[in-house]
Order: structure tokens, then C-alpha cells, then sequence
């Protein structure tokens, strides 16, 4: 069978996996900036040195995530003026803007204190190099806000006017804030906590697997599993709150994940099938009567809008469908996982040899929610590239396909050995952890325990 080389398709995947490659290493390193922020406030305040063990070892992988969402980002960014010139040409009074603001706000707050973070230890104060390690986790949050700012626009356009074919700002702050924003904004930072906690937890049960018994494994592997068991009940919170919006402003990508083909009322929730978009039908379907309009609808007889009233501009619906449900069946594994892990290490103290392998096989579990989650939101705004206001084909460029699979090729066997090379080293990262207990890295050589956690008799000493 041949592949039909359609230049936008081809664009389009391409794109695709750049924004795949790249969301993985800042979506880590979000909340992992946060993490290392407690971890060194613990040690502040208690003096205890599992603390600072535990910066040490995780502040490594930061700065490995840090690089690689920088070097895909920089990639990322190009593609707007090689693949999709007309979105700068209808939007960029919109986009560029925000993708500077990002910079000049949240890049450069990054950059500038990234540095002292990881070498200045030696150099600087104790509680200058935490605020260094606050301002960093700031930026990259700040970083997230912009981010989503922009794609959140794109889903839900506002505070703007089209002159002569080109979207001109009315309000900044609507623009900014727009409908879908708030719970965008949240959805992801919830995403982004959930995957390092299970990274946390993954790489201590890892550790701990193979005997390592130092101190801040068993700590890091507490703070993952108890950030865990927080966040993904309100992960599951914001889902909902951002589905009911969802259907809202963008009722054709609901029927798409939903796999709704006809309008009704009392819509079933379709738990599993497979969709057919030559019947307009699931094959093979298990339903639950009236789930989904109760659910989105909060109303048992809740109308739903299926795929027959958006003829022509609905997204495709397998590709929805089945990413919808790896997302929420990866989330329901999280809360299982989460709590019987939490509920084992209240009660033991420790985990037992098949929690720890539990926790180890959901170790990039947040990764795959993830990029299931932000496929449900990408292709669910096609054919938009801007929602209602700018179609992808419009925006394309006029390379030709054969240029654009060549180039695809490269950048998708680039990133697989990127990827299993980042794994690998992380899991080398934690092998090697073991056998340098003890021993001061360059990023935090030199900091001493605070005076004030020091017991009285040695601070006398000192």
C-alpha cells in the first residue's frame, strides 16, 4: 500500500513530532523545579543531609531535561516559518507577542539563575543559592503560563478583530484569558506534578530494587508517591471542569472523543469500540446508556452533539477516541497505584518488592497520559489551526512533500534515540547514585547544614 504523500499531512505529522519530543522534557521539567525547591527547604530547616542528597541526585536530571526541552524547543520554533507561514501571516500580531513574552519573562529568568543553581553552591550563600532554585522553578511555570496562553488562544480565540485578513489585538487581557485558558493552564500543571511524581517515585523504587538504602531514596520515594496521591484526584477534578468547557466552545471534538456520531439526547458513554467513519458508527461497541450526557451534561437526558452536526468540520474521530481513553484508563491506573502505594508505606513504612516494581513499571507512566492527552487536544482542533479562524491547510507552506518526508525521517529517527538515550542515562544516573553516596556533586559542594538545625551542643563546638 502506498503512502500518500500529501505535503500538509506530511507537515503536519512532522510537526506533530516535534511537539511530542518537545513537550516531554519541560512538562518534567516544570514540576521537578518545585520538587528540588522542597527538597532543599527540608534541608534548610531540619539540617537533615537526606535532603541535600536527594537535591544532588535529581538537580543532574534537571539539568539534562532542561537541555533537551531547549534544544526541541529552538527545532519546534522553526517550523512555524518552514511549514506554516500562514499562521505568522494571519496571527502573528497575536503569537508574537506571547512567544516573547515568554522569552524576555521566563527564558531569561531561567537561564540567568539556572547557572548559580547548579554551580554557584560554592560561591554563594546558602539561602542566595535557594532563591536561585525558587526563581528557576518560577520561571519555568512562568514559561508555562505564556505557552499556554498562546495554545489556549488558538482553541479559543478572543480579544481580537480580523482586518484584511489578519487578527489584530482589542484586549490584551482577553486574549490572554481566554474561556479555556484557566483550565488549560491547570490541567497541565496538574500533568506536569503527576509525571514527576511517578518519575520520583520510579527511579527511588528502581534505586531501592537494587539495595540502594541511602537515606533519600526512601524519602524521594515518599514525596513521589504522597505527590502523587494528591494530585491525581484533583487531576480528575480539573479533567471534568475542563471537558464541560470543552464541549462548550468546542462541541465537535467531544463527540470526537466521546465517539458520538449522532446527535441525541441521553448519550451513551462509549467505554469501548472501534470507530468507523465510513458507517458513522462503533463496531464491536460497549456502552453505559445515558453515562455521557449525565457526566457532560450533568442531566440524564443531556443533549450531546454528535459527529453529523459538524459536517465537514469535525476532527477525525479514531485518533480522538482511542487517545481519550489511554489518558483516562493511564489515570485511573495513577490513583490505583498512588494509593496502594501510599496506603503500604503508612502502614510498612517501606515498600514491599512488587510495590517497588509497581512503582518502577510506572515510571514515565505521566508520559504517555501526557502525550495521549495533548493528542486529544491538537487533533481535536483540526481542521483549525486557529479555532473557527484559520484552517491548517490555509496555513501551510508550499514545500514539497518529498522535502518534508525526508526531513520527517531524520527528525523522527533523531528523537527515538534521543529519547532512549535520555532514559538510559537516567537509569545510569540512579546506578551510579549508589556507589556516590556521600560524595559532594559540584552543583552543591561546599553548602553546610543551616546554624539553626544544628543541635546546641555542636553548634557550641563550631
Amino acid at each position: 500500500m502506498s503512502f500518500p504523500l500529501d505535503p500538509v499531512v506530511l507537515a503536519r505529522v512532522q510537526f506533530g513530532a516535534n511537539i511530542t519530543f518537545h513537550i516531554l522534557f519541560p512538562t518534567i521539567s516544570i514540576a521537578l523545579t518545585w520538587v528540588l525547591l522542597f527538597f532543599k527547604l527540608r534541608f534548610n530547616k531540619t539540617g537533615d543531609d537526606r535532603w541535600m542528597a536527594a537535591y544532588r541526585f535529581w538537580v543532574k536530571i534537571f539539568a539534562l531535561t532542561f537541555a533537551l526541552g531547549v534544544v526541541s524547543g529552538i527545532t519546534m520554533s522553526f517550523q512555524f516559518g518552514t511549514n506554516w507561514p500562514g499562521y505568522m501571516e494571519t496571527v502573528g500580531n497575536i503569537a508574537g507577542p506571547l512567544l516573547a513574552y515568554e522569552v524576555l519573562t521566563a527564558f531569561f529568568l531561567e537561564a540567568t539563575f539556572l547557572g548559580i543553581m547548579l554551580f554557584g553552591a560554592r560561591r554563594v550563600s546558602n539561602r542566595t543559592h535557594t532563591v536561585a532554585t525558587l526563581l528557576v522553578a518560577g520561571g519555568t511555570t512562568l514559561s508555562a503560563f505564556w505557552i499556554l496562553a498562546l495554545n489556549s488562544w488558538m482553541q479559543t480565540p478572543a480579544g481580537f478583530e480580523m482586518i484584511d485578513g489578519r487578527a489584530h489585538v482589542t484586549s490584551w487581557i482577553a486574549v490572554i484569558f481566554n474561556p479555556s485558558f484557566p483550565y488549560r493552564l491547570v490541567h497541565m500543571l496538574l500533568a506536569s506534578g503527576l509525571t514527576v511524581a511517578f518519575l520520583l517515585a520510579g527511579i527511588s523504587a528502581y534505586r531501592w530494587l537494587r539495595g540502594d538504602r541511602a537515606p533519600e531514596v526512601l524519602s524521594s520515594l515518599r514525596t513521589g508517591v504522597v505527590i502523587a496521591a494528591v494530585l491525581i484526584p484533583l487531576q480528575i477534578v480539573a479533567g471534568d471542569l475542563h471537558g464541560l468547557n470543552t464541549l462548550h466552545h468546542q462541541p465537535a471534538k467531544i463527540a470526537a472523543m466521546e465517539g458520538i456520531w449522532k446527535t441525541e439526547k441521553g448519550a451513551p458513554a462509549v467505554l469501548f469500540g472501534l470507530p468507523d467513519a465510513s458507517t458513522q458508527s462503533n463496531d464491536f461497541e460497549i456502552a453505559i446508556p445515558k453515562l455521557a450526557s449525565l457526566y457532560l451534561t450533568h442531566s440524564m437526558d443531556g443533549e450531546i452533539k454528535g459527529i453529523d452536526a459538524f459536517a465537514g468540520k469535525h476532527p477525525p474521530v479514531a485518533p480522538l477516541f482511542y487517545a481519550f481513553r489511554i489518558m483516562v484508563g493511564v489515570g485511573l491506573l495513577m490513583l490505583a497505584v498512588s494509593w496502594s502505594a501510599a496506603w503500604q508505606l503508612r502502614r510498612r513504612g517501606q515498600p514491599s518488592r512488587w510495590m517497588a516494581r509497581a512503582l518502577l513499571a510506572m515510571t514515565f507512566s505521566g508520559w504517555v497520559a501526557l502525550v495521549a492527552g495533548w493528542y486529544v487536544t491538537e487533533i481535536g482542533r483540526q481542521p483549525y489551526l486557529v479555532y473557527g479562524v484559520l484552517t491548517t491547510a490555509q496555513a501551510a507552506s508550499k514545500v514539497p512533500a518529498a522535502m518534508i518526508g525526508a526531513t520527517l525521517a531524520m527528525y523522527l529517527a533523531l528523537y527515538a534515540a534521543l529519547i532512549a538515550a535520555y532514559i538510559s542515562v537516567v537509569f545510569y544516573l540512579a546506578r551510579k547514585a549508589g556507589t556516590d553516596a556521600g560524595e559532594p556533586g559540584i552543583e552543591t559542594a561546599g553548602i553546610a547544614p543551616p546554624q539553626a538545625a544544628l543541635p546546641g551542643a555542636l553548634r557550641s563546638a563550631q
